[in-house]
């Protein structure tokens, strides 16, 4: 599995849109799993951890232009783009 994990800073009162933005987009093909937590420093941050099939689906995902579309829209709600980490998963379960 691929994927990637991320974090973001969520502007002052933005935090439900962003939840309802995210909440209502549909699973890409070859996406296994996903999450997104809030961070108990009460700051805004979030981070999210995205898994998919391999890193080709993980890039085809990436590449499509409804992913654009979504990232622009969620930068309305964000104070800085999210810092990505990319990376194969070693060891994971869904229990």
């Amino acid at each position: 599995m691929y994927g990637t994990i991320f974090n973001m800073q969520v502007k002052t009162g933005h935090e439900q849109a962003l939840l309802d933005l995210l909440e209502d987009q549909d699973p890409p093909d070859g996406m296994v799993a996903w999450f997104l937590m809030k961070a108990n420093s009460n700051d805004g941050q979030m981070i999210g951890v995205a898994v998919f099939e391999n890193k080709e689906t993980h890039i085809a995902n990436a590449n499509r232009p409804e992913q654009h579309e979504s990232f622009v829209r969620m930068m309305e709600h964000l104070v800085s783009e999210p810092q990505w980490n990319d990376g194969e998963y070693l060891i994971g379960e869904i229990v």
